[in-house]
């Protein structure tokens, strides 16, 4: 008995959030994107498709802070003001809130304002409303009799501006009208845009209208951006994992190899890049949870999780930006994606290989098999520079629209060619510190605690973060 009350007055500290508006303003939209999943409601064009009210739970660290509310839409403003008003002048010692309460007790099923009566009843369940609005509609007498309506609940109002990008001179108009009603608390959330601040700013401005939550607020801000930080963390060390992947990966061959031999390791060696390549998709895909049916991403591009554009397709280069002439100058092999090195590290010269082999046994057992491979005529095969550059930049063009993409989003993802996209200083040297480490594309203790190698790792995902 005591367990029940203690969960009960659990429940009841939890702040109650009303999500409503005009159908099709985006409500279901705010709440997905505030979860960050696909998973939660319907989304549809169709008018009308929630009809029932909804209940999701935001926590910190596992803790219950809020309950949000989807609500179905505000299908009949007109009617259901007109009742409201008929309502205020039968009972007038009644104060609004009261009238509602009238309202919401006397609706039957199959009311024609049945759906409004959900709507009306969750309000005044609530202990705070978000107003959605989308700002590319005029402001119409619909939504002028929906506020006149829910103010009269007495209940804090935040109006949430939706599908702002791109509407500047509408949403003006819109802070304009709803500056009559007092409403100035109001928040910019594009749920197809997404931007963390923007969900850092709504629960702000619920602790400046309910003091009585602040402290939990807080704890559910610090927690949710020590979540985001993670997650936009994970999504850059996998993708600097990748990089270390593919620049480690050498395949071996003799100069008197046969030809359909040497294509054998060249197909090897361009299966491995790509299939890396994809389960680094997959993986970013599922740190930011979306799956393959969610996110269809064109113009790279990639289509139910697999890359249509090949990494080794003729015109690759030019997608992003490269000269061709200047990569085929470096002897990169364009269109194959190889470069041939002697013992994996640029030496070259007989006289830099005979230094290295009298410098000492340190240096013998760290380059030892380059020095023997060198000697007998055996050369590496590894991904050229122009490879490991594409994939670093096409990886960070993605990472970046995956950390903007909200889980309402229902259009395909354009990602455009990557050549906005800068690589890290130091790029060329990071990469050929990679090739003379081939034992550092498989994680390790060794590799994971070499001070080197974690100063190359942060680099990496430094620079992937960077705006």
């Amino acid at each position: 008995m005591i367990v029940n009350n203690s969960r009960q007055a659990q429940t009841d500290a939890l702040l109650n959030i009303a999500v409503v508006g005009h159908t099709n303003t985006g409500k279901t939209s705010l709440i997905r994107t505030m979860l960050r999943s696909t998973e939660f409601g319907v989304i549809e064009d169709a008018a009308g498709t929630t009809r029932h009210v909804e209940q999701a739970t935001i926590s910190a660290d596992h803790t219950p802070v809020l309950n949000l509310y989807d609500t179905p839409g505000l299908e009949d403003s007109r009617a259901l003001f007109a009742h409201i008003k008929k309502l205020q002048e039968k009972s007038a010692a009644l104060r609004p809130p009261q009238v509602l309460e009238q309202f919401v007790t006397h609706v039957t099923v199959n009311d024609p304002l049945e759906q409004e009566a959900k709507v009306i009843r969750q309000v005044l369940r609530s202990d705070i409303l978000l107003y959605i609005i989308d700002v590319r509609e005029p402001f119409l007498e619909k939504y002028r009799l929906e506020l006149e309506v829910l103010t009269r609940a007495g209940k804090p109002i935040i109006p949430v501006f939706n599908f702002i990008a791109g509407h500047e001179r509408e949403l003006g108009k819109w802070r304009e009208y709803l500056s009559a009603y007092q409403m100035h608390t109001t928040l910019e959330f594009d749920t197809v845009a997404f931007a963390f601040e923007a969900e850092k700013r709504l629960y702000q401005k619920m602790q400046s209208l309910l003091e009585s939550h602040y402290n939990h607020l807080q704890k559910l801000i610090d927690y949710r951006a020590k979540l985001w930080n993670q997650l936009c963390l994970s999504g850059a060390r996998r993708i600097a994992e990748l990089i270390v992947q593919v620049a480690c990966y050498r395949e071996s061959k003799t100069v008197n190899n046969h030809a359909i031999a040497n294509t054998l390791l060249e197909d090897r060696l361009q299966e491995f890049v790509r299939k890396a390549e994809q389960q680094c998709l997959h993986d970013l895909l599922t740190i930011f949870n979306f799956s393959e049916k969610d996110v269809a991403i064109q113009n790279i591009p990639v289509s139910n999780g697999q890359w249509q554009l090949d990494i080794f397709a003729p015109g690759i280069l030019k997608a992003y930006g490269l000269d061709v002439g200047s990569a085929a100058a470096k002897g990169a092999a364009a269109g194959a994606g190889i470069d041939l090195m002697v013992g994996g590290m640029s030496l070259g010269a007989a006289s830099a290989l005979g230094a290295l082999a009298g410098a000492g046994w340190s240096t013998f057992k760290r380059y030892g098999d380059e020095i023997k491979a060198t000697v007998k005529g055996t050369q590496w095969q590894c991904a050229d520079e122009t490879t490991v550059q594409i994939l670093y930049l096409r990886q960070k063009h993605l990472l970046k629209k995956l950390m903007h993409r909200g889980h309402a989003a229902q259009d395909t993802l354009q990602v455009d060619k990557a050549d906005t996209e800068k690589l890290p200083d130091q790029w060329q040297k990071m990469i050929s510190t990679l090739r003379q480490n081939p034992s550092w594309r498989e994680p390790s203790p060794a590799r994971n605690g070499n001070a080197q190698f974690q100063q190359l790792e942060t680099k990496l995902v430094a620079a992937l973060l960077d705006a």
